[in-house]
């Protein structure tokens, strides 16, 4: 099994979970999330003001998958989050090995519980 995350850009959100929907993810959990990497925040002027802001808004994905179908999640999560411009900040995806997955309510384990 594998743990996908991926940080993408809030606006992609929508066009994420209808990619991963349509090859058969069934389920994903989103939180929103702050942070910089390449970008270092941005300035913006409020009420005639500069300030700068430090950390980007971001949207954080994370899927539990079988490892046959992390490749293709993966292929998914990039294709449909890519700006297309080929600006900085489109985002990352993580890839981690799951070593077990339990749901609580039956107490199935494995792909079971996925």
């Amino acid at each position: 099994m594998r743990f996908v995350v991926a940080i993408v850009q809030p606006q992609k959100l929508d066009a994420v979970r209808e990619a991963l929907a349509s090859i058969g993810v069934s389920g994903v959990t989103v939180s929103d999330v702050q942070g910089y990497g390449r970008q270092k925040g941005h300035t913006e002027v409020y009420r005639g003001h500069e300030y700068t802001v430090n950390f980007v808004r971001k949207v954080k994905l994370e899927i539990a998958c079988e490892a046959t179908m992390a490749d293709k999640v993966v292929e998914t999560i990039s294709t449909a989050a890519k700006n297309g411009a080929g600006k900085i900040g489109d985002g990352k995806i993580f890839v981690l090995n799951l070593e077990d997955t339990i749901r609580i309510r039956t107490g199935e384990r494995g792909r079971e519980a996925l």
